[in-house]
């Protein structure tokens, strides 16, 4: 039996919840990000794409090409609401499916034409969501992940379209190689200097070759190029979740200590968020002391794996649930409501040079190991082996202290 998989997105998610808001906003040009000149465009309408605007892209420099546009600051936390509707539409609707980000899910309708027609049931659930909640959703519907998702992408804006099996090959012949998930630019650049432009010649082109030029990556690209993909709908569970806690030899009081501990908790965890392409929605911050008496707080938080974002949450919550002045005898952290999904850009205090940081960070921390890289307020947090040297001999690098 060949697979049905379905890919929807909303379509320019944040702007179109802005609008949904406020209906003023309607067809006028929208910026959705870091309001400063050091800010980054978080989302961008369709008409200021026009001007060559496009997400990631300094707010600074997207005011230039677009000066008529609305700048919006956003606000996280509705965004993630509004996700979480159209997440519980699709879990009463949809047997088996994946949220991969904050607007876009992958379902598999697999053996669903025997008894009611993939398409159809399709095009059902995604009228449902735009009449539940007002806001453009768009879907591609073929027999992999990768060919819906290409598929969904030229249906934009609100709209949807099918593959029939069989043809996804020239489907695809005729779009840009970039249309190709994980062609970024360098990659695309590499691309064009061989003189390949669109992805009907990387289908002629012999696998070896790409993988000569491009490595792993490049067989990769090629199967992709050719509508081969074999990677299965990842059923979205919100029980997912990852943790770390410390129990001391000796109960301790010592506050300068136990802040250390918890950022180098949370820094640790945060990376191995980034790393398995994982975002949060829920931390819980856990304290026992030495009368063993236990205490937990949670709370829900917009989507993120960003440091500076959880940092400060997990310390908040820390000082609200440390009341007693009593010894304390272990400290924990947890981050559950897990969903797939790569870093999402802060709508508040993000800016390209902090975006680079993380990419830079992340980077080291994958050649040498994950605690090479730590902020000073954290050295003494012997907790999570920040003390081992992961260098052979080279020292680790340590970030300056800034408070939280």
């Amino acid at each position: 039996m060949n697979k049905t998989i379905l890919h929807l997105d909303l379509d320019t998610f944040y702007v179109s919840v802005e609008r949904l808001i406020n209906s003023e906003l309607q067809k006028k040009p929208l910026l959705v990000g870091g309001t400063s000149d050091r800010g980054v465009v978080a989302a961008c309408s369709y008409e200021t794409r026009a001007f060559g605007v496009h997400s990631g892209m300094p707010m600074k420099m997207a005011k230039e090409l677009c000066p008529e546009a609305v700048v919006i600051r956003g606000n996280a936390g509705t965004y993630s609401k509004h996700s979480d509707v159209v997440t519980e539409i699709i879990k009463e609707q949809v047997p088996l499916f994946e949220k991969s980000s904050i607007d876009e899910f992958y379902a598999d309708l697999s053996g669903m034409d025997r008894f009611f027609g993939s398409y159809k049931y399709a095009s059902e659930l995604r009228q449902k969501i735009i009449n539940e909640t007002g806001l453009p959703i768009s879907f591609g519907l073929s027999v992999n992940k990768v060919v819906s998702k290409v598929a969904t992408n030229e249906a934009k804006p609100n709209n949807q379209l099918k593959i029939d099996f069989g043809l996804e090959k020239r489907f695809l012949a005729p779009l840009s190689i970039k249309k190709i998930p994980m062609v970024g630019d360098k990659t695309y650049q590499t691309l064009r200097n061989l003189g390949i432009k669109q992805i009907k010649t990387v289908q002629k082109m012999p696998m070896d070759i790409m993988y000569r030029v491009l490595g792993k990556n490049g067989t990769l690209i090629w199967k992709r190029a050719n509508g081969i993909d074999h990677t299965p709908v990842i059923p979205f569970c919100e029980r997912k979740s990852i943790s770390t806690e410390r129990t001391f030899d000796r109960d301790t009081i010592d506050m300068v200590k136990l802040r250390g501990i918890l950022v180098a908790m949370t820094e640790n965890l945060a990376y191995q968020l980034r790393r398995g392409d994982k975002l949060t929605a829920c931390v819980t911050v856990k304290i026992r002391y030495s009368d063993f008496n236990t205490y937990s707080k949670q709370q829900r938080i917009p989507y993120t794996s960003a440091d500076h974002m959880l940092i400060p949450k997990i310390m908040e919550m820390f000082h609200v649930l440390y009341n007693k002045r009593m010894l304390v005898r272990l400290v924990g952290i947890r981050f559950s409501h897990l969903v797939s999904g790569n870093y999402q850009i802060n709508l508040f205090e993000d800016t390209e040079e902090a975006l680079n940081l993380y990419q830079a960070m992340d980077r080291v921390r994958k050649r040498y190991g994950d605690r090479c890289v730590f902020r000073a307020s954290t050295m003494g947090a012997k907790t999570i082996g920040r003390m081992q040297n992961p260098f052979n001999g080279q020292p680790p690098v340590v970030l300056a202290h800034r408070k939280q």
